[in-house]
């Protein structure tokens, strides 16, 4: 998913405590949950009614470890598709399909690679998107419905600042205009590397346009015209040409020249447009609410087999964490 432009971008590691409010890109982390969180064979949590659950585990646990440090989270979900995306959506789909289908015949033979394919597998359906916003409401976050991509409409909000961060792990916030990216927000801690038995220590980073643009010495049509030619979810990137690469030449000549002298044609114009202005979402409400304690343990334990104990202890958190802001609020007008 995503420009694969990130080994051009200088970063900076960024504490949660630093974040004060952020625009998490949904289907970004939610796909990251059902990815992850399953069982040794690649099989997803479930309830006793066989209902996956990963998503939701992953979203309770991870956004009350944020909460707690004091970031206002808000989730926007992807709205239609563009029809620029229209091939990278086919595209993904079969490749969902054939992971799939080698992952439930590894599982059968007990293979060890099962976990990798089950990873490929996850998929976004309208019970995961609706029991995601369901818990999301019972938290009391606010949740933002996109007119089209999620990114597009994260990089809005922050960029108007309405919010202060964008979160994914995607770069294409940046190029949509995002003055600030958070990537690892809603993945940190240890983990293992795809295909290896090696595990890695993962913290947010932070990335800065400005700071991105002066370091390449570029402005943003020229660093969206780079992820032209590496490729994005728009179009295929021109074979042969790395990120480095597609830096180097953007710099020297610009990309209708690149284009000409390789003898490729492009539509570049109408993806660039697409990143420097997309369709967003104008209305939308941002209020953050108190946690409804008993409809979202009714809805965790009683309904997806969650631990009480474990959905009471993290509520006592995070309900401790929005009275010490209450208080913090109230002391300010006094």
């Amino acid at each position: 998913m995503g420009v694969p432009i990130g080994d051009l971008l200088p970063r900076t590691k960024i504490e949660l405590e630093q974040i004060d409010s952020v625009a998490i890109d949904a289907f970004n982390a939610i796909y990251q949950f059902l990815s992850i969180i399953r069982q040794r064979d690649g099989t997803p949590l479930m309830d006793d009614a066989g209902r996956i659950t990963s998503h939701l585990s992953g979203l309770f646990y991870r956004t009350a470890h944020i909460i707690e440090a004091g970031v206002r989270p808000v989730y926007v979900f992807d709205g239609e598709p563009p029809e620029l995306k229209k091939d990278t959506v086919i595209k993904r789909k079969v490749t969902r399909e054939r992971a799939t289908q080698e992952w439930l015949q590894a599982r059968a033979e007990g293979r060890v690679d099962a976990f990798k394919y089950a990873q490929a597998s996850a998929r976004l359906d309208e019970q995961v998107l609706e029991s995601s916003k369901a818990l999301l409401r019972y938290l009391g976050i606010p949740v933002v419905n996109a007119s089209s991509e999620g990114e597009a409409q994260a990089a809005y909000m922050t960029s108007k600042g309405d919010v202060s961060f964008t979160a994914s792990q995607d770069a294409d916030a940046l190029l949509f205009g995002t003055p600030r990216l958070v990537r690892n927000l809603t993945i940190t801690g240890r983990r293992k590397l795809p295909g290896k038995n090696v595990y890695v220590h993962i913290s947010p980073e932070l990335f800065e346009l400005d700071d991105i643009l002066a370091s390449l010495e570029i402005n943003r049509e020229q660093l969206i015209e780079v992820s032209i030619l590496v490729g994005t979810d728009y179009n295929k990137g021109v074979k042969g040409i790395g990120p480095k690469k597609a830096l180097r030449m953007v710099k020297s000549f610009g990309i209708q020249r690149v284009l000409d002298n390789l003898g490729e044609s492009l539509d570049y114009e109408r993806i660039k447009q697409f990143f420097l202005d997309p369709d967003v979402n104008h209305e939308y409400d941002l209020k953050w609410a108190p946690v409804k304690e008993e409809e979202l343990i009714s809805f965790l334990c009683d309904e997806h087999d969650f631990s009480r104990e474990r959905v009471e202890n993290t509520l006592q958190r995070i309900t401790g964490v929005q009275h010490e802001a209450d208080q913090r609020s109230l002391a300010q007008w006094l």
